[in-house]
This record gives C-alpha cells, structure tokens and sequence, in this order.
C-alpha cells in the first residue's frame, strides 16, 4: 500500500518504521532535512524535505497514488490543514495528530466531518487510557479490549506466591469455574502458544483472554490481587498525567500531580479541582517521600525524560509501592527498565504506531473477514486480531479440531450475538461472529491466513 507519512519527529519515525516492517510503500514528508535524512538513512523509504500544507512537495510524494496519508507533525493544526489538502488532491484515507484537550470530543467531531479526515490520533489521550485501566486492575501489565469491551486480552505477570505456578494449563482450568483461556506465555525471550499440558512457572508472562467478569473470577481463584487503586501519584503534569487524571475522578480516586513548573500547576489546579496539586520536583527523593510514597497504592511517572522516570520508578518500587507505570518512549530504554524489573512500561509513540498498523491492515484487506482490532503484546512478540467473519471464509460451521492451522495460531475467543465464548474443538465459526486470533512469529491480513493451505 502506498502510504505518505508527513511529520518525522518520535511518533512519525516510529510509525514509518511499523509501516516498513509490514512491507508497504512508505514516502516521508519532513521540513528538517536533518531529521528526513536520519529517517531516509536507516529506512527503506522515499524522503521530501518540505512543508506538508505545500501542493508542490504533495505532489513529489505521490499524493495522487497515495491510499493512506498521515500527519504527525508537532502542530494540531498543520496536521489537520494537511490532511484536508492531501485529500483535496487524491489521498483516499487521511489521519491527523490532534492532541490538544481544547479539541472536544464535540469540537473534534466537526472538525474531522468538515475536513474529511479518517482518524484522528491522540497518543497521550491514548497512553492515558492503557494506563487507566491497568489501574483498575493493577495485578495487570496490560489489557486490550476487543468489541466494545465485551471480551479482554489481560497481560498478567506470575509472581512467587501465585497458586497457580507449576500446574498444568488442563489443571488449572478443570479445578476452577472460570471461563477463560491462557492464549500465550512469554518465558524470557521466547513466547509459546501453549497447549493443555503447558506446566506455567513463576515469572512468566501470560495472555489471558475472557470476558471481563470472567477475568475477575480468575484472578480471585489464582489468589492474584484485583483490587482497584484508589491513592495514585503522578509524577509530572504533562498532558498524559492531565488525561488520566480526569479519567480517575470519575471513579472517586485520590489523585496526586507532582510538577516542578508553577505556571502547568497552576492550570492543572483550575483544570483539576478534585486532584491536588503539589509544585515540587519530584526528581528530589524526600518530595515524594513527604508527598506519601509510601502509603501508595500507584505510582506514575510522566515527565518528559525517559531515564528520569525509569529511576524515579525503581525508586518508587524500592518503597513497596504496589503498582508502578513507568512513561518511555525509547525501545532501548524500555527494554533496559524491563530488565531492572519495570514491568508496567508504557509508550505511547507504539501505542500509535499499533492503531495505525491496524488501521493499515483493515484498508489492505477491504474485502472479506476485515481486521477489527490489532493490538501488539507480550513486548510485541506475538499479536492479537479481531476479525469479522464474512461469507468467504472456507471453514465455516467446520468443528475447529477439524481445522488444520498454521503453527503459533490460536482462536482465543469468538463473540457472537454480542456473548463472548471460550472456543472448544466443537465449537464452529459462523458467519458474522468476530474472532479473536492470537499469532506469534506470523503476520496475519485476514482470518483465512490462520489456515494451513
């Protein structure tokens, strides 16, 4: 698919980089011709130095072949001004980066209809909300949702004291009453779609896929803690910390911003009332310690330094805080605080980059079982797709033990009539259910892909 990317700042590199790795045709757009060249240098794409909202340096990146454009550049406002002038001149599909919390979910709706943009991206409103959850259930690494929150993919980290260590999948679903299914395991550097006689360790990785409630049951009779954190720290008062803290009044939680900028605390004070806001810096270990770290049930850090919050986090894990998130954007970085034992890493440049994948692959395939949602896990070591059964699929109504897969497949769930089911080998696929695909080491377009042929 032939897809413009203008803007090649963190989120665009990241983006492009995604699109290459999913073998599209990829034209970067960049004003800096330091940055284009770094970009055009390490990737295999075409690079036009030039300002996005110029007809001229559109029509250089084929913007009349162009199936996909999108802008990231730092301004909300070029962004949307460049998607409305790439698809006056031939773009088909058009996302734009619009970040600012003015832009309502009133206002941002106008906006889109008027200007004919596709999507609309908002990667701290994002990060924001996969941080939110995770604080509903904090014994999570990460939870995906999947048709309207019907059905859940939660990442969960083993831990010593977890009941469930040294049993066998089998066992562990014939001695409890929940309905869920564990869909994958990452063990160190290497993850297994695992069968019944899969034996779990402690400090295993695990894709549990269920309903919701189901998700609960199990984590009860796994002795795995779901209470909701109710006294959450955020360091720093970005525009993530800005998001989630609206997001945690609704729930009645106690929510403290630590910024070390007078002018932000003093907006957040007026944008926030129910939050407190202490103006420190919270880099000094004794702020956060007088601040309460210690009787945390989270801890977030959000500034705009990645080795600052991978510090300040293993400090706040130092201090027993139960749930820590920890903001990076750097992959090296991440994976660096992954091995100090940051578990609840969170980035939102790949958030992005994941939605805008899926977004890819929904338009690639517009005909037949269409990818609904694409979500990367397991430190994006396998993948999670959604799919919507369509008439052409070959095995429908077929019993799935009947089905030969490919290696490293898995149907984690199938959602029909709006019921999520844990799939058993007679269960079949049926017209119009979605189906939730779990795939390691495989790059899957469309529900017929899990098919050996």
């Amino acid at each position: 698919m032939n897809i413009v990317v203008a803007g090649c700042g963190k989120v665009g590199t990241m983006i492009i980089s995604s699109f290459v790795e999913e073998e599209h045709n990829v034209v970067a757009i960049e004003k800096e011709p330091s940055a284009l060249n770094e970009v055009t240098n390490i990737y295999d794409v075409m690079g036009v130095c030039g300002d996005s909202t110029d007809c001229d340096v559109l029509t250089e990146a084929r913007i009349q072949n162009c199936e996909l454009f999108v802008a990231v550049t730092n301004s909300d406002e070029l962004n949307m001004l460049s998607c409305f002038i790439a698809r006056k001149m031939g773009a088909k599909h058009t996302i734009a980066r619009i970040r600012k919390p003015e832009y309502n979910i009133k206002s941002l709706s106008f906006l889109r209809e008027q200007l004919g943009i596709s999507m609309a991206i908002n990667p701290e409103l994002l990060a924001a909300k996969e941080m939110f959850d995770i604080l509903k259930l904090p014994s999570a690494v990460k939870i995906e949702t999947f048709s309207g929150r019907r059905f859940e993919i939660v990442e969960l980290l083993l831990k010593d004291n977890a009941s469930i260590c040294g049993e066998s999948l089998m066992s562990i679903r014939s001695k409890m009453k929940a309905k869920f299914l564990v869909c994958v395991v990452q063990r160190g550097n290497e993850v297994y779609i695992p069968d019944g006689n899969f034996v779990l360790e402690s400090g295993d990785k695990i894709g549990l896929t269920a309903a919701p409630t189901e998700i609960q049951k199990f984590l009860r009779a796994a002795g795995i803690d779901q209470k909701q954190a109710r006294s959450i720290m955020l360091l720093g008062g970005s525009r993530i910390a800005f998001y989630l803290a609206k997001m945690l009044e609704t729930t009645g939680t106690t929510v403290k911003i630590v910024e070390r900028s007078e002018k932000k605390c003093d907006d957040l004070s007026e944008n926030l009332p129910k939050a407190f806001i202490i103006n420190g810096d919270g880099a000094q270990q004794e702020v956060l310690v007088e601040e309460g770290l210690n009787s945390l049930d989270a801890f977030v850090s959000l500034t705009g330094m990645d080795e600052e919050n991978i510090l300040i986090s293993i400090f706040a894990a130092s201090h027993n805080v139960p749930t820590v998130i920890t903001k990076v954007n750097r992959s090296e970085l991440a994976e660096m605080a992954a091995k100090l034992g940051l578990d609840r890493i969170i980035s939102p440049k790949k958030i992005v980059s994941n939605s805008l994948v899926r977004y890819a692959r929904a338009l690639e395939n517009s005909l037949g079982s269409n990818v609904e949602s694409l979500y990367k896990i397991m430190d994006d070591k396998a993948e999670v797709l959604e799919f919507n059964v369509r008439s052409d699929f070959k095995q429908m109504d077929v019993p799935l033990k009947d089905i030969v897969f490919k290696p490293n497949i898995l149907i984690g769930g199938i959602i029909r009539d709006r019921k999520a089911l844990i799939p058993s080998g007679n269960d079949v696929i049926k017209e119009n259910d979605k189906v939730i695909v779990v795939a390691a080491n495989q790059r899957l377009n469309d529900l017929c892909d899990i098919i050996m042929k």
